[in-house]
């Protein structure tokens, strides 16, 4: 957002040469820069390690399976059901 705003702003004080279509075209390439970006990262990522969880690290708590106990044992049940 702030280099939205910096874009922007030099039509403020850029008059003369600067146009708001040369900088509305710029706010576009660096949104598609960025959204095609963060989906080959996010690709990469899943393919690598995984995004989610298992379904049983989901059912048990992630605190269990990532540091080896419940971090709030007194408002769960003995299984993490919250029973």
């Amino acid at each position: 957002m702030v280099g939205i705003w910096g874009l922007i702003a030099v039509l403020f004080s850029q008059n003369e040469s600067v146009t708001v279509t040369g900088q509305l075209v710029g706010i576009a390439v660096i949104l598609a820069w960025v959204f095609v970006t963060s989906f080959i990262v996010w690709l990469i990522i899943k393919a690598v390690m995984g995004i989610r969880v298992s379904e049983e690290e989901e059912y048990e708590g992630v605190d269990i399976g990532e540091c080896g106990l419940e971090a709030y044992p007194e408002f769960t049940g003995s299984k993490g059901s919250g029973l």
